[in-house]
């Protein structure tokens, strides 16, 4: 066996994705309620959950108080998958290293 490590390139999980399976599910809280419990409308935190909205660092701060999940925690989870969503885009990205230009002197 090789002494290399394996890079295993998983998909993290997003952070509404987390909160919709280990809080929501584990309270068998509806997205009606929860919204209620975080003070936010139901369309908000329904979008944060299904993937289609990124977590503000309110909507963490709102989580921690309600359900007591670290919001420091919760925002990295977004960069790491903000970061793994990029990268993933990186072709469609056509941008070159930069060259500084050498001064000619007269």
């Amino acid at each position: 066996m090789s002494d290399e490590m394996t890079k295993i390139d998983m998909a993290p999980s997003s952070p509404g994705e987390f909160v919709r399976e280990e809080i929501l599910n584990n309270l068998n809280l509806s997205v009606t309620d929860a919204a209620e419990a975080l003070g936010v409308r139901r369309s908000t935190l329904s979008n944060f959950v299904n993937g289609n909205a990124a977590l503000s660092p309110e909507m963490a701060l709102r989580i921690e108080k309600a359900f007591g999940v670290d919001m420091g925690m919760l925002l990295r989870m977004q960069a790491w998958h903000d970061a793994y969503s990029m990268k993933c885009r990186a072709g469609e990205i056509d941008v070159k290293p930069f060259r500084r230009l050498a001064k000619t002197g007269l």
